[in-house]
């Protein structure tokens, strides 16, 4: 808002908007609970996100996206928990509030974060106190090229819990020579693996996890991210593989993944030495503008990562379209270590469409078309234009 032009604000509408806030009550902890600041908070930051269209994809991820990558991380009391592209703040919020829904003390976390963007540093920072959280400290600067979390030998400090959603394929000036740089560096193309680097580097040995979204390129594009996906797989880091729907968030209408990641020998015995693959792209609601993940959408993607998944590619659940398969990375390696989730899961929809369903769908759309044709030639005709059914 730009507070002092008269063309954009004038005079009346401003005093008339300060005479309506004079008549509220005043808001403090004596009659409003931080439950209903930090909602109100959160309320009017979606809002506007919902006007606002690509543009709020910098600093807002849609909640239900977060709640999920949380679920799946579970931060513990006590733990660290850290975002590296941290926006208004929504993932480390998110943490504290599962937490708190589980029983347990929300400000007990250790919340860290990073944004490259000063007023969006703001807008978390008081994000973070509107929610009672003060345990916490956002810094401003490019993860990438100036990481400010730091251990006091310069080394990259570790958390427990790191969760982002990164700008998708930016454009960055690649690494020279980095600690980071598992596998190899990635292309100045696309800083997706770059992210992933990071985030890896950021996770403590002994119980650190990383969830992150990303565009579906990251899983299968060849090159410098190829020799890194390799490097990943062989020191068998990557957990999951989520395949989410498309037109999800407010800057892409694209579909996403979410990469699960433990620390090199964290992997519960179950896992280790492959990948589980979950295709949730099905699972869905439409909304006014984009789709959206239902509470029962997140609970059964939470319920088929925590589920024993044999390789053979079974349906956890078939009649909602959600399938997972946990697979070999040696099946992986033999497919040059492509993650595409096609190759692993069945599409459980496809199988199930029979042709005489497929027929009878195509005769209605072929006759609904020629019906529109018929009409559209009529109001040219009545025009004087002429020639387009020869």
């Amino acid at each position: 808002m730009t507070w002092t032009s008269e063309a954009v604000l004038p005079e009346a509408v401003l005093a008339a908007v300060m005479q309506a806030m004079d008549r509220t009550p005043k808001m403090h902890e004596g009659n409003m609970s931080h439950d209903v600041l930090g909602g109100a908070y959160e309320y009017l930051l979606k809002r506007f996100s919902d006007g606002s269209g690509t543009r709020a994809g910098q600093f807002f991820t849609p909640r239900e996206v977060v709640e999920l990558l949380v679920e799946l991380l579970d931060p513990k009391r006590f733990e660290s928990v850290y975002d590296p592209t941290c926006g208004s703040g929504g993932m480390l919020i998110a943490s504290a509030n599962l937490l708190k829904v589980h029983g347990g003390r929300g400000y007990t976390l250790r919340l860290h974060g990073q944004e490259a963007v000063p007023d969006t540093a703001g807008v978390a920072r008081m994000n973070l106190f509107m929610h009672n959280l003060t345990q916490f400290k956002v810094e401003v600067g490019d993860t990438l090229k100036d990481p400010r979390f730091k251990k006091p030998d310069g080394s990259i400090e570790q958390f427990d819990v790191i969760l982002a959603n990164p700008p998708y394929s930016l454009k960055w000036k690649p690494w020279t020579e980095d600690p980071r740089a598992l596998g190899g560096i990635a292309p100045q193309s696309t800083a997706d693996w770059a992210f992933v680097q990071h985030m890896v580097a950021s996770m403590s040995p002994k119980k650190g996890r990383a969830g992150v979204v990303l565009p579906h390129g990251v899983l299968f594009r060849g090159g410098q991210e190829a020799a890194i996906r390799q490097r990943v797989l062989d020191n068998d880091l990557l957990e999951a593989v989520i395949g989410l729907p498309a037109n999800l968030f407010y800057s892409t209408s694209i579909p996403t993944c979410i990469l699960v990641f433990r620390a090199r020998g964290a992997k519960a015995e179950e896992r280790r030495n492959g990948v589980l693959f979950i295709d949730a792209s099905k699972r869905f609601t439409k909304a006014k503008n984009r789709n959206v993940l239902t509470a029962a959408n997140i609970a059964d993607v939470v319920t088929a990562y925590h589920s024993s998944s044999d390789s053979d590619g079974n349906p956890v659940d078939p009649d909602g379209g959600l399938t997972a398969r946990f697979v070999p990375t040696t099946e992986i390696a033999a497919n040059g270590y492509d993650l595409n989730i096609g190759r692993y899961i069945k599409q459980a929809a496809a199988l199930q469409e029979d042709l005489g369903t497929l027929i009878d769908a195509y005769n209605i759309a072929r006759a609904e078309r020629q019906k529109t044709e018929q009409r559209m030639l009529a109001v040219l005709a009545a025009a004087g234009i002429e020639g387009f059914d020869e």
